[in-house]
């Protein structure tokens, strides 16, 4: 059946980045409901960001489109031209190899929830726009702009 169980799903807190560049994402809880579903085209994520989070370090993406919609609170978009709230039933887009970094910050004293749906191009580098941070979705691994991995955790 194509109905998702939304507590079935596993959620996951974090970001998976490097330290130091994971603590402002540290509270934040995915759920990966295009993988549940069984989706290969595209991602769709239930992403939770509590206060003080954010949804990701500002990067872009070379070969994938992006899209937010905020479903509950609200969320101040940043990107190099400033800021721009989003507010429950707002979105975004963000067009492949802009080069235009973009995350979320939840600057408010509630929960935020929104969706994100992303194109999972296997050719994707995403940049980091204001730390020497990349990673490719070939291979998930974040490396310094230079190719230089990180260490790895443990």
């Amino acid at each position: 059946m194509p109905k998702l169980d939304l507590a079935a799903i596993p959620a996951r807190k974090g970001s998976g980045y490097p330290a130091p560049f994971d603590a402002p994402c540290a509270q934040r809880v995915r759920q990966r409901l295009g993988d549940a579903g069984g989706l290969t085209d595209f991602g769709v994520n239930l992403m939770r960001l509590p206060p003080g989070n954010w949804s990701s370090q500002r990067h872009w993406h070379s070969a994938e489109d992006e899209f937010v919609y905020v479903l509950e609170g609200e969320l101040a978009l940043i990107e190099d031209d400033g800021e721009t709230m989003l507010r429950a039933g707002d979105c975004a887009t963000f067009r492949k190899g802009s080069g235009n970094g973009h995350h979320l910050i939840n600057r408010s004293g509630a929960m935020a929830v929104y969706l994100e749906v992303g194109s999972r191009s296997p050719a994707d580098i995403t940049t980091c726009s204001d730390i020497d941070m990349m990673s490719a979705n070939a291979d998930g691994r974040f490396v310094h702009k230079d190719g230089t991995p990180y260490p790895e955790p443990g």
